[in-house]
């Protein structure tokens, strides 16, 4: 009886409990809710709701260490630099061994201008966190607007290699363009080889890679190159047309056939047919090279100054000049290309041979306008 009575009584003390309902969390609990729904609305760019969350938050836990930075990365994003900087600044009164706080506050003061601010908020953030990848890239920003580009390299490339691998390639290309804008070239191409060969194979390193070395007139090396980036930019035909035009010079006319239908299947343009047209030429193939001649007329954009003056050659080539100068005058009569005394000079001199002397007149013409003196024009 009495055992009954303990189990009957266990069940009552349950039952009472369950009668209660469910605990309601605390004021700290439910901050820390709004604090992740913050954070996951601004990583989603919901910035209103961001900070809708946030505010509750601060009404809830003011002092919460946490949220002037929160705010501060909002407000950052938004593009609302002097609040942004506001809030950072508040963060490091809470937390001044936070580097990334240091960081932001260094980007913001560099993107109002506050030259001296910003390397010095920089500096500490890299005296925190020496692998702060996005402090060392914005004082090598800073660097090169004050023309200073032997530092602004140096911190590209430790930038480089303390950051993601996503973002390796675009530090080391800004270092390259450094470099190259300045024609240093071979210093370029020291640097590419280098990023290369520790396994950043990344198209947009390995497309400048394959510049340098054609530069440098190493071609084998180039269409090794160019062929590796076309193969990870399957949207792009220029890598597999260069890829064809090097083979073509280094006598593989295997290889350029090869390499031209690849950038045919990326895009289909005139410019490539032309270059096959050119390939059977030279081959004996004149059938094959008159069938190339055919899809590049269907093909051609008549936007592309380099294709449609490829195309008026290969035309010349088959006799068939008449039609070649329709294009060359009609080119050369466009405001834009008043001034390619290439092309004018090109569109009279075939002008002159066919007799045509309004359009050497006009070619002539457009030519002494640019200011440039020849003996004869042509």
């Amino acid at each position: 009886m009495h055992s009954r009575w303990r189990v009957l009584s266990l069940v009552f003390l349950l039952c009472s409990a369950c009668d209660e309902g469910p605990k309601m969390p605390g004021p700290k609990e439910q901050a820390e809710g709004y604090y992740i729904k913050g954070s996951a609305e601004y990583l989603q760019g919901n910035f209103e709701a961001a900070q809708a969350s946030f505010d509750t938050m601060k009404s809830l836990s003011p002092e919460d260490p946490r949220l002037p930075a929160a705010y501060g990365e909002l407000y950052l994003s938004m593009g609302r630099l002097n609040e942004a900087l506001t809030q950072f600044e508040t963060a490091l009164k809470r937390d001044p061994k936070r580097s990334t706080n240091w960081s932001r506050v260094g980007f913001i003061h560099a993107q109002l201008g506050h030259v001296e601010e910003a390397q010095s908020a920089l500096r500490k953030a890299l005296a925190l966190y020496p692998r702060d990848y996005n402090a060392l890239e914005q004082l090598a920003e800073l660097h090169l607007k004050r023309g200073e580009k032997e530092p602004a390299i140096k911190h590209l490339l430790l930038a480089a290699e303390v950051s993601p691998d996503s973002l390796k390639p675009p530090l080391v290309m800004r270092a390259v363009d450094i470099l190259t804008g300045d024609g240093r070239h071979p210093e370029a191409l020291r640097l590419l080889t280098e990023a290369t060969s520790k396994g950043l194979r990344d198209p947009l390193l390995l497309t400048a890679l394959g510049d340098e070395l054609v530069r440098a007139g190493q071609l084998p090396a180039a269409a090794t190159a160019y062929r590796e980036a076309a193969s990870q930019s399957p949207r792009d035909p220029t890598l597999w047309e260069l890829v064809g035009e090097i083979s073509m010079k280094l006598d593989k006319p295997g290889d350029a056939l090869a390499a031209y239908r690849e950038s045919l299947r990326v895009k289909d343009r005139a410019i490539i047919h032309v270059a096959l047209a050119r390939l059977h030429l030279g081959r004996d193939e004149r059938e094959a090279a008159e069938q190339e001649l055919a899809k590049a007329l269907e093909t051609v954009s008549g936007t592309d100054v380099r294709e449609m003056t490829e195309l008026a050659g290969l035309l010349v080539t088959f006799g068939r000049k008449a039609d070649a100068l329709r294009i060359l005058a009609s080119l050369s009569a466009e405001p834009d290309h008043a001034k390619d005394v290439e092309l004018q000079l090109r569109t009279a001199t075939l002008a002159r041979e066919l007799k045509e002397e309004g359009i050497v007149a006009s070619a002539c013409a457009r030519i002494a306008q640019t200011g440039t003196k020849l003996k004869k024009c042509p």
